[in-house]
C-alpha cells in the first residue's frame, strides 16, 4: 500500500523561522561538538498533528477533515517566546521554542487544535493521546555529552517575543533521507 509520512502545521513567517534560525546558530557556535538534529530553517513550523503513514488514497479525507476544522477559527495572533526543553528535568532530548494565541484570542489555538483533532478522528483518524504542548522543535540532542549545558544556554538565551497572524493551515508530507526530512505541502486551508 502507497503512503506517505503526514503532519498538519501552522506555517512561520520568512522573518520569524529567520530569528530562530539566529537562535540556533549562536548556540551552535557555543557548543559545537553536541550531537544533536538542528532544525533547519525552512522546516520550522508549528506541527498541530503528527498522524505518521497516511495511506495517499485517504489524503483527501484527511485534506478535507482539515478543512473543515480551519472553517471553524478565525484568524488569530500566536506569540512565539520562551525557551524550554524535553523533558523539563533530567536529560534534555528535545530544545524548544514555546507558542501560544495571544490577546483576545487566547484560546484559539487550542481550539483549532480540538477542532482538527474532532474532524480528524470523525473522517477515521486516530486521536493522539498525548495532550497538546505547542511548542517548536529547534533540536534533538543525540548525546549526553555537553546537553545540559546545551539546554541551560538555551534557556538562558531566551527568545525574544515574536507575534504574527496564522491564518491558515497545511497538511505536509515529510520525506526522510541521510540530508534530513523535506517537507511538501499537499493541501493549505485558509481559517474562517
Amino acid at each position: 500500500m502507497d503512503t506517505c509520512r503526514t503532519f498538519i502545521a501552522i506555517e512561520l513567517p520568512r522573518d520569524i523561522r529567520q530569528r530562530i534560525k539566529e537562535h540556533i546558530d549562536q548556540l551552535r557556535a557555543v557548543f559545537p561538538d553536541v550531537r544533536a538534529s538542528w532544525t533547519r530553517e525552512d522546516n520550522l513550523h508549528l506541527t498541530l498533528k503528527f498522524l505518521g503513514n497516511v495511506p495517499v488514497a485517504r489524503i483527501p479525507a484527511l485534506s478535507s477533515a482539515v478543512g473543515e476544522a480551519a472553517h471553524k477559527i478565525d484568524h488569530f495572533d500566536l506569540g512565539i517566546s520562551g525557551c524550554g526543553t524535553f523533558p523539563p528535568n533530567g536529560r534534555p532530548k528535545v530544545l524548544w521554542i514555546g507558542c501560544a494565541s495571544m490577546g483576545a484570542q487566547a484560546s484559539s489555538l487550542h481550539l483549532l487544535h480540538g477542532a482538527l483533532e474532532d474532524r480528524c478522528a470523525a473522517a477515521g483518524f486516530e486521536r493522539e493521546p498525548r495532550s497538546f504542548h505547542p511548542h517548536l522543535t529547534i533540536a534533538r540532542l543525540r548525546d549526553a555529552r555537553d546537553s545540559r549545558a546545551l539546554a541551560e544556554d538555551h534557556k538562558q538565551l531566551g527568545f525574544l517575543a515574536q507575534t504574527f497572524t496564522v491564518s491558515g493551515l497545511v497538511v505536509f508530507r515529510s520525506e526522510l533521507s541521510s540530508k534530513g526530512s523535506k517537507h511538501t505541502a499537499l493541501s493549505r486551508h485558509e481559517l474562517g
